[in-house]
């Protein structure tokens, strides 16, 4: 935290205050941390403006020195551009302090120098601005050494408001490289035993012969969502459209059993072998094997069409175990 520096903006109006300015300038120096303000730009043009609200948006304090001046006017809002970045540092939240001259400072120095430390086009525009500065947080100055005061204080305030990011030099900074390649060895090793877990979940469903419910919810919903037509022949001579996993289902012992590609089987036996069995086996719910020592070849359900069947027939019994019992009318 000691090498960390913080950007102060320094807000004033100019040609009144060139020494105090730099009093300010001096002391943010000697504290080893990082002045900015109106020295880099040139007042009265609307980019330039937008270019010190740029830089009180990556300052880490704003300080205002408020003197007899109000200060050269904005030409649209009629505001003065001290005032204007008075205003815009309180909108963004930034931490700020102002000093603000004395009126014994003031007559002292109308004396010495003359009426140039002084407001004179518009003295209730600068009365109003001074009251709404000395209602936040100020203090009053009388010379350069007053000026040092505030801001030794104000940057000592400044390390404990969180607002203050501050900046801090490359070579301070710790290489977290080896920390991220770490954070990224770790987040791999996580995925992978992830993906182990879930393989050994897997396989232990499949010893106990019970799909995961995961597993099983789209298994259901691929079958009900697949549709099929139904032959004449097989539909007692109309064409008919079914979910798949309703013709699974209402036909399992049909196709526990098994089917056959032989010629004598059945026009029904024949459209569940061609038509719903290899849809099936796409799911892994049947198996289509060879017979020995005949021709033909069966299409029959697995265990993990077992599994599935199973499954869904104990969900249907506990769905309607759920359900209130009829009331005679």
């Amino acid at each position: 935290m000691n090498k960390r520096k913080y950007q102060i903006f320094v807000s004033s109006t100019f040609t009144d205050l060139i020494d105090d300015r730099q009093a300010a300038v001096a002391a943010i120096l000697k504290a080893g941390h990082i002045p900015a303000g109106m020295e880099l730009f040139t007042a009265g043009d609307k980019s330039q403006l937008a270019t010190i609200e740029k830089w009180i948006d990556e300052s880490d304090g704003y300080m205002l020195i408020l003197g007899g001046r109000y200060g050269s006017i904005e030409p649209v809002s009629g505001i003065s551009y001290t005032e204007l970045e008075y205003d815009y540092a309180i909108q963004q939240g930034k931490p700020l302090f102002a000093v603000v001259i004395n009126e014994e400072a003031l007559e002292a120095r109308l004396k010495a120098v003359g009426r140039a430390v002084i407001e004179q086009e518009n003295p209730q525009a600068l009365k109003i601005f001074r009251e709404k500065v000395l209602s936040n947080v100020s203090s009053f100055f009388s010379d350069e050494k007053d000026i040092k005061l505030c801001v030794h204080e104000s940057l000592a305030d400044l390390r404990d408001n969180p607002a203050a990011i501050g900046w801090v030099s490359a070579a301070d900074v710790e290489d977290t490289r080896a920390l991220h390649e770490d954070l990224a060895r770790l987040r791999k090793e996580n995925d992978t035993l992830k993906e182990k877990l879930k393989a050994a979940e897997k396989a232990d469903s499949r010893k106990s012969g019970i799909l995961p419910a995961t597993e099983l919810s789209e298994l259901f919903e691929l079958l009900m969502d697949a549709t099929i037509k139904i032959p004449e022949d097989v539909s007692n001579g109309s064409i008919e459209t079914m979910k798949l996993g309703d013709i699974f289902i209402s036909n399992s012992t049909v196709l526990i059993n098994g089917v056959t590609n032989a010629l004598n089987s059945g026009a029904f036996e024949t459209f569940l072998y061609f038509n719903v069995c290899p849809k099936l086996t796409m799911h892994g719910l049947v198996t289509n094997e060879k017979v020995p020592g005949v021709k033909y070849r069966r299409s029959f359900v697995n265990e993990k069409g077992l599994s599935f069947l199973a499954q869904i027939e104990k969900l249907r019994n506990e769905q309607k175990r759920k359900l209130p019992p009829a009331t005679a009318k």
